[in-house]
């Protein structure tokens, strides 16, 4: 069984930034998209970016174009997002989640984690 574990959130002030990650264990890392959603108080989960199995970041939500970086590390099992200058507006809990690829080119969050709490203050 696919378990996703997040890590790295926290508080920080607006212009902060913070790494995220998402330590994948219990299957091929490899056979999965990797993706991050999230989703503020009161609102719907969104997406906000995924990366291939190959390592290429496929898309991003477009309020965190040019401030929000995915990577993977397949040596690590381990999915990252960095995320610079960090706004008011990014407060979230954010989930790590999994597709399989055999969804591709869609994504379904095959398996989620627990979620991280982002706290961006001003």
């Amino acid at each position: 069984q696919v378990q996703l574990v997040e890590s790295g959130g926290g508080s920080v002030q607006a212009g902060g930034s913070l790494r995220l990650s998402c330590a994948f264990s219990g299957g091929t890392f490899s056979n999965y998209e990797m993706g991050w959603f999230r989703q503020a108080p009161g609102k719907e989960r969104e997406f906000v970016s995924a990366i291939t199995w190959a390592g290429n970041p496929r898309n991003y939500l477009d309020s965190v174009k040019g401030r929000f970086t995915i990577s993977r590390d397949s040596a690590k099992n381990t999915v990252y997002l960095q995320m610079d200058s960090l706004k008011l507006e990014d407060t979230a809990v954010y989930y790590c989640a999994a597709s399989r690829r055999s969804r591709w080119p869609g994504f379904v969050a095959d398996y989620s984690g627990q979620g991280t709490q982002v706290t961006v203050s001003s």
